[in-house]
């Protein structure tokens, strides 16, 4: 059915599904993200929280690590067997296998707990806004570029200007925000997407992992930089191991 909004083009409220098995904390957090502007849909353990996720198709999953029938991190690595969705886990303070878990189980940030609502929004919207710039889809037309070295070789240019960037058998979509390696869509969720999207525009540049914090996860705050070491992990596992070179002491590059 077509609503009014939509019939009026009014953008939709972010819809949030909230999967956590304390009543009180499901309760309080609902609340007040109702009051910035969310909708918000809970559910009180995992297997729950993946039937609604399939049916309510959420823009975002604000999801606690313990939580009853089907843990957090078995949540999350279902949901990533079919969608890219972001993927906020809520974590024990202190407890760092809980972060490094849900991290690698394809979850794009995380929270730790007790979380002030403020800093909880500003990880949402962050996410959200990630989601929404991977999701622009244009049809202009596409060119492969490369720029030439002085040395006659030549390297995948700068996505200034949109087009296809080539980096060997790696090609980036600008516009259609889509990559491919070696002829194969290679699925990314939207963090992975944008930070390889980071590192395409300065080829050979070496980025430090701060920097890959700011660009990528608008984090002005002093995050933690093991979410950039886990993100790289898990995007060279999908475009190509050595395509992205660890500089030790100083942080990561692309190769040309």
């Amino acid at each position: 059915m077509t609503t009014a909004r939509a019939l009026l083009d009014e953008p939709a409220e972010p819809h949030i599904l909230f999967v956590e098995d304390d009543a009180v904390i499901r309760d309080t957090v609902r609340i007040a993200l109702q009051r910035y502007g969310f909708t918000v849909s809970t559910a009180a353990d995992g297997l729950t929280g993946l039937e609604l996720f399939r049916s309510a198709q959420p823009d975002l999953l604000l999801l606690d690590v313990m939580l009853p029938e089907l843990d957090g991190i078995g949540l999350c690595r279902r949901i990533r067997e079919f969608s890219l969705a972001p993927i906020l886990m809520v974590t024990a303070r202190g407890d760092d296998l809980d972060m490094i878990s849900g991290l690698e189980a394809g979850a794009d940030d995380y929270v730790v707990k007790p979380c002030e609502t403020a800093v909880l929004v500003a990880r949402i919207r962050s996410l959200l806004r990630r989601a929404s710039f991977a999701s622009v889809r244009e049809e202009p037309t596409r060119e492969v570029r490369e720029v030439r070295e002085d040395d006659g070789t030549a390297r995948a240019g700068t996505p200034d200007g949109g087009g296809v960037l080539a980096f060997g058998d790696l090609t980036i979509d600008t516009y259609g925000m889509e990559v491919r390696r070696a002829g194969e869509v290679v699925a990314l969720t939207p963090t992975e997407l944008r930070l390889l999207l980071v590192f395409a525009a300065s080829p050979g540049v070496v980025l430090e992992r701060r920097t890959l914090l700011r660009k990528v996860w608008d984090h002005a705050w002093d995050g933690d930089a093991r979410v950039v070491d886990l993100h790289v992990k898990r995007l060279r596992a999908k475009i190509d191991a050595e395509r992205i070179e660890t500089v030790r002491g100083f942080g990561y590059k692309l190769r040309r």
